[in-house]
């Protein structure tokens, strides 16, 4: 039983993982976006498969995905508490008190 939700588990987060894949760079999406795009009901479980994402190969975009209101929320599970705003810095979104600015606008919906 213990194998069959491992491999349950290890599917689900790669089905997440292609979705996140798919955002463009310099954009971003929100857990909900995704969670929705994949047919899961919740926005908790992409986050906790984005805590995971680091292992994953081909590498995923974890730092292209926010809250709802733009906030950079996973902040805290990279290396380092600022390495997702540097990030997406490096892609040309502004960061205003970790949060995304012109967020409306820059969003992405799956």
């Amino acid at each position: 039983m213990h194998r069959k939700k491992n491999k349950e588990q290890k599917s689900f987060f790669e089905d997440i993982y292609a979705e996140v894949r798919k955002i463009p760079y310099g954009r971003v999406s929100t857990y909900g976006a995704i969670a929705d795009s994949v047919g899961t009901v919740s926005a908790r479980m992409v986050g906790w498969a984005m805590n995971k994402s680091s292992l994953a190969d081909p590498p995923v975009p974890a730092h292209r995905v926010v809250n709802r209101k733009g906030e950079l929320t996973g902040r805290h599970h990279f290396p380092t508490p600022t390495l997702m705003q540097e990030l997406l810095e490096n892609e040309g979104i502004t960061i205003e008190q970790d949060r995304v600015k012109d967020f409306t606008h820059l969003f992405w919906k799956p």
